[in-house]
């Protein structure tokens, strides 16, 4: 898949970090750190513009080197980048440990997984088939 993007982030193109990886790290696009406090967030800037064909997503995922071993994840995870968005990729970065956390520049902060979506169309009934699971919900099918 061909994906249009405009680098203005100074740095390489994100890539796979292996043949088989579902995901590509993407970098900060900073002139200077910035730091996270614990329980704090931040919008790092990537530099990079995409146009992203229609049919598609590109979702924004945490690295889970980070998570495990920095209690840093994306915060609205996964973020979503509609199709006909064409503004700068930003990725909100939230400190969820209870130390303060420098992000450098160009340091890999996430990575981008290009995913194919459908469009709902809604038919309005008045019940659903019945399923042995029902309505349960929340740990209702075991712990």
């Amino acid at each position: 898949m061909i994906v249009k993007v405009i680098n203005r982030s100074g740095r390489e193109l994100p890539n796979y970090q292996t043949p088989l990886a579902a995901g590509m790290d993407v970098t900060a696009a900073m002139e200077e750190s910035v730091v996270i406090e614990p329980l704090g967030r931040a919008m790092i800037p990537t530099g990079l513009f995409v146009e992203i064909p229609a049919g598609y997503e590109i979702q924004v995922r945490p690295r889970s080197g980070l998570a495990a071993k920095h209690g840093i994840t994306v915060l609205n995870s996964p973020g979503t980048i509609d199709a006909d968005y064409r503004g700068e990729i930003k990725v909100i970065l939230v400190n969820l440990s209870d130390e303060a956390f420098e992000v450098k520049p160009g340091e890999r902060i996430a990575q981008l997984v290009l995913a194919s979506h459908e469009r709902i169309e809604w038919d309005a009934v008045g019940e659903l088939s019945d399923t042995e699971r029902g309505a349960g919900g929340f740990g209702s099918t075991g712990r």
